[in-house]
C-alpha cells in the first residue's frame, strides 16, 4: 500500500534489506516470517508490541532514497510479500528509468514524493475514499485490531490503551482494544502470544478498585471468568470508556437498538490528541449530552454543543456568581460551581436579544441575553465571546424558522401582560400551548376512544371536585393562601415560568409544599415537560386522533385497570375522569409501543390527571416513562429492579445494622418495587403521596431512596426484632398509613392499603414534612452522580439475570421434548443468542427488531433468519458438508419454519438438530425425506404441476369430496387443475397446511407426499454430498448408488399402474409446448422407451452445472446400475437451450431438461425399503452424533475469530 511519504533517519535498525535499485529499498522487519531472526528477532516483535509499532501490521516497506543521501523517506508497506512485491515491481517498470534523466537530487525527491501523493489521491478517488478524522496512528491500530482478532470491517475500533493483562500470578505487557461490541487484548512477550476476546454482552460485573500490590486495577468478570487489567496511564478514562460501551451492550440486550455513530461532529482540532478516533469522540459527546441533559432535564434529542466557565448577574441577591453555561441547539442553561447557589434555564425560543456588552474592568467580556418576559441575564468573563455569540447565533436562526412554522398552526406566541394577569391560576403564562388548549376550536375536538359521547376534561379534574365558599375558610386554607403568596413573592424576586432562577429558596418552598392550584404547572416546569410540550404544539391531539378506535394488547390491559386507578377518590368514580385516564394511557401506549402501558402508570397517570390538564399530564407521563424513572415500565420492570438493587446498596452503607436482617427476610426486595414503581403513591395516603411526588419532580430519583432510608431508619427497632417477613411487611405497612399531611386542603380520602391492612392500634401519626425534611438532613449527601453509578453497575447484574432467567427457562420447556441434556441445551441456547447478537452487529438480511422481542415469551425472544441459520448449520448440522451446506441449509430451514414468517425459534432449531444428532434410522430418513418433499422456492421457471403427489397432499381438506366410483386418477387430476390455475404457488401456504395436519392426527408414513422425480434428483444429490468426508465415503457411494437405481426402477414400475390410459390432445399439447426444444428422435425414445431405459436418462440429470460435487451415479444401460463416475462440473449431459436458460435463472435449482418425468413418483415407504437394503447406509443414519464435540469445536471458532463468514460476504468486504 502507497503511503505518504515520511522520513527515517536509520535505514538498517531492526530492518533487513531483501532487495535494493540506486534509488529504491525493499525490506523486512526482524522477526517477521519463518525463519523468525533467533533471539533478536523476539525481542524485536516484543518492542513492536509493547511500543505499538505500525511493523507488526506492515513488516514490509519500500524506502526511497537518493544516492548521496543519508536521509531515507517511507513511500510503501505491505503486511504480504506479495502486496509489496507488486508496489516494487511498479517502481522498477514505471520510475526506475525516469528518475536517471534528472541531474539534482532535490528535484528527483520532489519527483518521486509528488508522483506517491498523486497515486494515493487518485486510489483515494476512484474508490471513494473520504477524508475523515482518524488519524494515520489511529488507522494503523484499527488495521492491527482487524489483522490480530480476525475482525470484519463492521466492527469499530474505540481506543486502545497499554495496560498488562494478568494471566495467572504473570502480568503480561499488551495493548487493550476496546470496539463498540468487543473488549480485546493482545501480548506478545519472546515469542508466546496472548490474545483474549469478550463480548461486552457478555459482561457481568465491571469495576475499578485498588490493592497493596495493584494500586490501579480494572476486573472484567463474564459468567463464567474474572480478568484482571493494570499499569494503565489513564485509567479513569478507558474505565469510563467501558463502562459505556458496556451499557451500549445492556441496551442491546435490553430494547435491541444498536449503536449509530453521530456523524456531525465538529473536525478535529489540529492541537487535539493524536490518538483520539471520531468514534471516542462521538462516545464523549454522547455521554456529556447525557450528564448535561439529566442535570438540566432536557428532551432526549438535546445536544450539547460545549461549555465553558463565566460568571452569572444575580439580581435577587446583587452578586456575579462563578459557575459554567452550557450552550446547546435549543438551550443556554447555567449552574453554579456551588451545586445550590443557583441554576438557569433559558429556551431558545424565548429569547429575543443577544448581544456582547461593553468590557470594563469589572465586567470583562460581558454577554446579555433578553426574553419574551422581560427579563435579561448579564454573563461575564467569557474566554471566546466572539464565537459563543456566533454558535448562539446559528441556533437562534434554526430555532426562529421552527417558531414561524409554529405560529402558522397556534397563532402568536407571546402573550402581553395583561394577559397573563388575566389567566388566573396561571404560573406558566410564557407557553402558547396553555392557551391554545382551552380555545373554543380546540374544545371541539373529540378525543374519545370509544363510540359513546363523555364529557372531556379541559381543566385539572382537581379544580372541578374543589369547590369552596368564603364560609369554608379555616386555618388550613389560610396557611395554603400563605404558601400561594409565597411563591408569588418568589416569582416577582426570581422571575416566572421556564427562565426562573433556581437557588436554595426554590428548593425550600417545594419542601415546605406546592399550592395545590399550581401544583400541575410547577409539575410541568421542574420535570422539563414544559419544554417538550411547547415544542410539540397538537402533538397529543393528534396521537389520540390517531390512537382513537384501535386496540391491541395494550388498550386491552389499559381497559382492565382503569377502574383500580384511585377509585377511592371522587374524580374517578365517573365516566370524565376515566375518559380523561384511557385516552392518555392509551396516547403514551401508541406513542412508545416499546413500553405500551405497564400496571403501576395507571396509577400515577390519575395522580398527574387530578392536578394538571390531560396534554400536561400526558407529557408528564413522557418526562416519568423515558427521563426521569428510565425502564421502570417496561415489560420486565428492568429500571424499578436496578434502583432496588441501588437501594439495597445504599441501605448497606447508611442502616448498616439493618441491612443483614432485611436480607435475611428478603424485605428490602418485596417493599422497593411497590414504592418506587408509584412514588409511594399506592403505599401513603393520597394527600401525603403527592408532597413526595412534588420533591420527586423538583430533586429526582434522589428523593424516592431518601425517603425510602428514613421509613427504615425510623423503624429500624421494631424491624430488627422481626422473625418473618410478613412481620416487617406489615411494621412498615402500617407506618405508612400513619403519615399525614395536616396541612392539606383537601377532604379526607379513605385510603385503600390502609384499609386492607388496619387490623391493630393504629400507628402514632408521621408529619410528611417532618418525614421529607428528615431524610433530607440524614441522608441528603447521596449525590445523583453517585446513583448512576449505582444503576450501571446494577444494571449489568438485573439484565444479565434476566438473560440468565429466560435461558432457563426456554431449556426447562424444552428438555422433556429433546434427548440433549440440560447442560447441552444451555450451551446451545447461547450459541443461538450470539449468533444473532452477532448479526445484530455486523448486519444481518432482516431487522433485528423483528429477531428479538422481550416482550414476547421466553421461546420467542430470540429468533434467527435463514442467514444466521446457515452459520450455526454449518458448525452443529451432522449433515453439513461441502459445497452443499446452505442449500441444505435452506431446505432444513423451510422445514423447522412452522409458522412460515422466515424465522425460527430455540425450539424449532433444537427440534431439528435433535432429530439429526438423536433420532432412530427412521426418523432420520423422514426428516431427509420431508425437506426435499417440500415445493420450491421459485415456480416462475418451472411447471406448476412438476410436484403433483406433493400438492395432493397439501391440497387434500381443499378438494371436493368425489363420487365413490370417482378413480384415484379422476381426483389427481382435478388438483392439478387446481394447482395449474396458480401462477406461483407460494410454499408457506403448504407448509401451513401440513402443519395443521400434523397437528390433527400422529404422522403416518402414508401420509407423507409422494416425491417427484426433480425432488428425487436433489436428495441424491444431498446423499452424495453428506458423504464426502466419511471414513466409509466409498462403501457409502457405491450404497447409494445402489439404492438410486433401485429407487429409480420402482419409480418406473410405479408410473405404468398409475399412469392414465389415455391423453387428452389438450394435455398433449401441453406437453409439448413444455418442451419445444426436444428433437423427434428423444421424444420417440422417451415416448417408447421401456422403464430400464427412462432410468437410464433419469439417472443422468445428476450431473448439474451449477454444483460443485466431483461424484455422480450414472445408469448403465446395459447393467443398469449406478456406477460412481467423476464427472466435471460444467458436463451436462442432456439439456436443452431452453433448459439452460431456465437453468441458470435460478441457484442450486434443477435445470429444466427434457428427461424430467411427471408422471414419475416414489413414496416414503419405497425410499425406507430401498435403504435398509444396504448396511452401509443403515450403520450411518443409526450412528448417533455427539453434539459436545460440535459445540466445543463452534465455541473455538469463536474464540479463534469471526470465520463462518460465507465466501459471498468475505467477497463483498473485500471489494467494498
Amino acid at each position: 500500500m502507497w503511503v505518504n511519504p515520511e522520513e527515517v533517519l536509520l535505514a538498517s535498525a531492526l530492518w533487513m534489506t531483501e532487495r535494493a535499485n540506486p534509488y529504491f529499498i525493499l525490506q523486512k522487519r526482524k522477526g517477521h516470517g519463518d525463519g523468525g531472526g533467533g533471539l533478536a528477532g523476539l525481542l524485536v516483535g516484543t518492542l513492536d508490541v509493547v511500543l505499538d509499532s505500525s511493523a507488526r501490521v506492515a513488516p514490509y516497506r519500500i524506502l526511497y532514497q537518493t544516492p548521496d543521501s543519508l536521509v531515507y523517506w517511507t513511500i510503501a508497506h505491505g503486511s504480504s510479500r506479495k502486496e509489496i512485491t507488486e508496489n516494487w515491481e511498479w517502481l522498477e517498470q514505471n520510475l526506475l528509468q525516469t528518475l536517471s534523466i534528472f541531474e539534482n537530487e532535490n528535484d528527483i525527491t520532489t519527483f518521486v514524493k509528488g508522483k506517491i501523493q498523486g497515486i494515493i489521491a487518485e486510489y483515494n478517488k476512484s474508490h471513494d475514499i473520504r477524508e475523515d478524522d482518524d488519524t494515520d496512528k489511529f488507522k494503523e491500530a484499527i488495521a492491527k485490531f482487524h489483522k490480530l482478532f480476525v475482525m470484519p470491517e463492521e466492527e469499530k475500533l474505540v481506543n486502545y490503551y497499554s495496560c498488562s493483562y494478568w494471566k495467572g500470578k504473570v502480568p503480561r505487557q499488551g495493548w487493550l482494544y476496546l470496539s463498540i461490541n468487543h473488549l480485546c487484548f493482545y501480548s506478545y512477550l519472546l515469542g508466546k502470544e496472548a490474545k483474549l476476546v469478550i463480548r461486552w454482552a457478555d459482561v457481568t460485573q465491571l469495576e475499578k478498585n485498588a490493592t497493596l500490590l495493584l494500586p490501579d486495577m480494572v476486573r472484567v468478570s463474564t459468567r463464567c471468568s474474572e480478568h484482571v487489567f493494570s499499569v494503565f496511564l489513564n485509567i479513569n478514562e478507558t474505565f469510563k470508556l467501558m463502562e459505556q460501551l458496556a451499557n451500549i451492550a445492556m441496551r442491546q440486550l435490553l430494547d435491541n437498538k444498536g449503536f449509530e455513530q453521530d456523524r456531525s461532529l465538529p473536525k478535529l482540532k489540529k492541537k487535539s490528541p493524536k490518538k483520539v478516533s471520531a468514534l471516542k469522540r462521538d462516545l464523549d459527546a454522547r455521554a456529556k449530552s447525557e450528564r448535561y441533559r439529566a442535570l438540566f432535564r432536557l428532551p432526549k434529542d438535546e445536544k450539547l454543543d460545549g461549555h465553558t466557565d463565566c460568571t452569572l448577574w444575580t439580581p435577587f441577591n446583587k452578586m456575579h456568581i462563578l459557575g459554567q453555561m452550557f450552550v446547546s441547539t435549543n438551550y443556554i442553561c447555567f449552574t453554579s460551581k456551588e451545586e445550590t447557589a443557583c441554576s438557569l434555564i433559558i429556551p431558545l425560543r424565548e429569547v429575543t436579544i443577544v448581544e456582547k456588552a461593553d468590557s470594563c474592568n469589572v465586567l470583562p467580556s460581558p454577554l446579555s441575553i433578553s426574553t419574551k418576559n422581560k427579563m435579561t441575564f448579564l454573563f461575564a468573563n467569557l474566554k471566546d465571546r466572539d464565537f459563543l455569540v456566533q454558535r448562539i447565533s446559528d441556533f437562534l436562526q434554526q430555532t426562529t424558522s421552527k417558531i414561524y412554522f409554529e405560529r402558522e398552526i397556534t397563532g402568536s406566541l407571546s402573550s402581553s401582560d395583561d394577559e397573563v394577569s388575566s389567566q388566573q391560576g396561571s404560573v406558566l403564562s410564557c407557553s402558547p400551548q396553555r392557551s391554545a388548549l382551552s380555545s373554543e376550536g380546540d374544545s371541539d375536538r373529540q378525543f374519545n376512544l370509544n363510540d359513546s359521547r363523555v364529557p372531556t376534561a379541559t381543566q385539572a379534574l382537581m379544580t372541578m371536585y374543589r369547590r369552596r365558599s368564603p364560609e369554608e375558610f379555616n386555618p388550613k386554607l389560610a396557611k395554603e393562601f400563605l404558601k400561594e403568596q409565597a411563591w408569588k413573592n418568589h416569582f416577582t424576586e426570581y422571575g416566572q415560568g421556564v427562565c426562573m432562577y433556581r437557588t436554595e429558596k426554590t428548593k425550600e418552598l417545594v419542601l415546605q409544599g406546592i399550592p395545590e392550584n399550581m401544583r400541575g404547572e410547577l409539575w410541568l416546569l421542574f420535570s422539563g415537560a414544559i419544554n417538550e410540550m411547547a415544542t410539540h404544539p397538537g402533538y397529543y391531539e393528534d396521537l389520540v386522533e390517531k390512537s382513537m378506535g384501535k386496540y391491541n394488547l395494550a388498550t386491552e390491559e389499559i381497559e382492565r385497570d382503569l377502574h383500580r386507578s384511585l377509585p377511592e377518590h371522587p374524580a374517578f368514580q365517573n365516566e370524565m375522569g376515566i375518559a380523561a385516564l384511557r385516552r392518555v394511557l392509551t396516547a403514551y401506549a401508541f406513542r412508545n409501543p416499546n413500553i405500551g402501558y405497564c400496571q403501576a402508570m395507571n396509577i400515577v397517570t390519575s395522580v398527574l390527571l387530578l392536578y394538571a390538564k390531560e396534554e400536561e399530564a400526558f407529557w408528564l407521563l413522557v418526562a416519568l416513562c423515558e427521563r426521569m424513572l428510565p425502564d421502570y415500565y417496561n415489560t420486565r420492570v428492568v429500571g424499578a429492579l436496578v434502583d432496588q438493587g441501588v437501594f439495597e446498596e445504599l441501605a448497606h452503607v447508611y442502616v448498616p445494622q439493618l441491612y443483614d436482617c432485611m436480607q435475611a427476610l428478603s424485605v428490602i426486595s418485596t417493599i422497593s418495587l411497590s414504592w418506587f414503581l408509584t412514588l409511594f403513591l399506592s403505599v401513603m395516603p393520597f394527600e401525603s403521596a403527592v408532597v413526595v411526588v412534588d420533591c420527586f419532580f423538583y430533586e429526582g430519583i434522589k428523593v424516592i431512596f431518601q425517603l425510602a432510608l428514613s421509613v427504615l431508619d425510623a423503624n429500624i427497632h421494631q424491624l430488627l426484632s422481626c422473625k418473618d417477613d410478613g412481620e416487617a411487611m406489615t411494621i412498615l405497612g402500617r407506618y405508612l398509613d400513619s403519615v399525614t399531611n395536616k396541612d392539606s386542603t383537601l377532604p379526607p380520602i379513605p385510603h385503600l392499603h390502609s384499609l386492607l391492612t388496619d387490623n391493630g392500634e393504629p400507628h402514632p401519626e408521621v408529619d410528611i414534612f417532618k418525614l421529607v425534611r428528615s431524610s433530607y438532613e440524614k441522608f441528603g449527601s447521596i449525590r445523583a452522580d453517585v446513583i448512576e453509578q449505582m444503576r450501571f453497575k446494577q444494571r449489568l447484574r438485573v439484565i444479565q439475570a434476566i438473560e440468565d432467567t429466560t435461558k432457563r427457562n426456554v431449556v426447562r420447556t424444552i428438555v422433556t421434548e429433546t434427548p440433549f441434556s440440560i447442560d447441552e441445551l444451555e450451551e446451545l441456547y447461547t450459541l443461538f443468542k450470539a449468533e444473532h447478537l452477532t448479526s445484530c452487529y455486523w448486519g444481518s438480511t432482516s431487522n433485528p427488531m423483528s429477531r428479538h422481542d422481550p416482550s414476547l415469551p421466553y421461546l420467542e425472544q430470540y429468533r434467527i433468519d435463514l442467514e444466521q441459520f446457515k452459520v450455526l448449520f454449518a458448525l452443529l448440522f451432522p449433515w453439513a458438508c461441502g459445497t452443499h451446506t446452505d442449500d441444505l441449509a435452506l431446505r432444513v430451514f423451510r422445514l423447522l419454519d412452522h409458522n412460515a414468517d422466515a424465522l425460527i425459534n430455540f425450539r424449532e432449531f433444537i427440534c431439528g438438530l435433535s432429530v439429526m444428532c438423536h433420532g432412530d434410522l427412521t426418523e432420520k430418513l423422514k426428516f431427509l425425506y420431508k425437506i426435499h418433499v417440500l415445493p420450491e422456492l421459485h415456480h416462475e421457471q418451472e411447471e406448476p404441476d412438476s410436484a403433483c403427489e406433493a400438492m395432493q397432499y397439501f391440497f387434500e381438506d381443499i378438494t371436493p369430496e368425489t363420487s365413490s366410483g370417482t378413480s384415484c386418477l379422476n381426483v389427481q387430476h382435478s388438483v392439478f387443475c387446481v394447482v395449474k390455475k396458480m401462477q406461483t404457488p407460494d410454499y408457506r401456504m403448504y407448509l401451513r397446511l401440513w402443519n395443521q395436519e400434523t397437528k390433527a392426527k400422529l404422522e403416518n408414513m402414508k401420509d407423507l407426499p409422494k416425491l417427484n422425480q426433480s425432488q428425487f434428483i436433489e436428495l441424491c444429490k444431498t446423499l452424495y454430498n453428506m458423504f464426502s468426508e466419511d471414513p466409509s465415503e466409498q462403501e457409502l457411494y457405491h450404497a447409494t448408488a445402489t439404492v438410486t437405481s433401485l429407487l429409480l426402477e420402482m419409480g418406473e414400475v410405479g408410473k405404468l399402474f398409475c399412469s392414465p390410459a389415455h391423453k387428452t390432445d389438450e394435455e398433449d399439447e401441453d406437453e409439448r409446448i413444455a418442451v419445444p426444444s426436444r428433437s423427434k428422435q428423444e421424444r420417440h425414445q422417451l415416448e417408447d422407451s421401456s422403464p430400464k431405459d427412462t432410468a437410464t436418462s433419469c439417472a443422468m440429470l445428476l450431473s448439474d452445472d451449477d454444483t460443485s460435487v466431483s461424484s455422480y451415479s450414472v445408469l448403465s444401460a446395459g447393467s443398469h446400475e449406478l456406477q460412481c463416475e467423476d464427472i466435471a462440473e460444467d458436463t451436462v449431459l442432456i439439456r436443452s437451450g431452453a433448459a439452460a436458460a431456465g437453468h441458470h435463472g435460478r441457484r442450486g435449482g434443477l435445470p429444466h431438461s427434457v428427461s424430467i418425468d411427471k408422471d414419475w413418483a416414489i413414496t416414503f415407504e419405497q425410499f425406507l425399503a430401498s435403504v435398509l437394503t444396504e448396511q452401509a447406509l443403515v450403520q450411518y443414519f443409526e450412528k448417533p452424533v455427539e453434539i459436545a464435540a460440535r459445540i466445543t469445536n463452534a465455541k473455538n471458532v469463536r474464540k479463534v475469530g469471526h470465520q463462518h463468514m460465507s465466501l459471498s460476504d468475505y467477497e463483498i468486504s473485500l471489494s467494498g
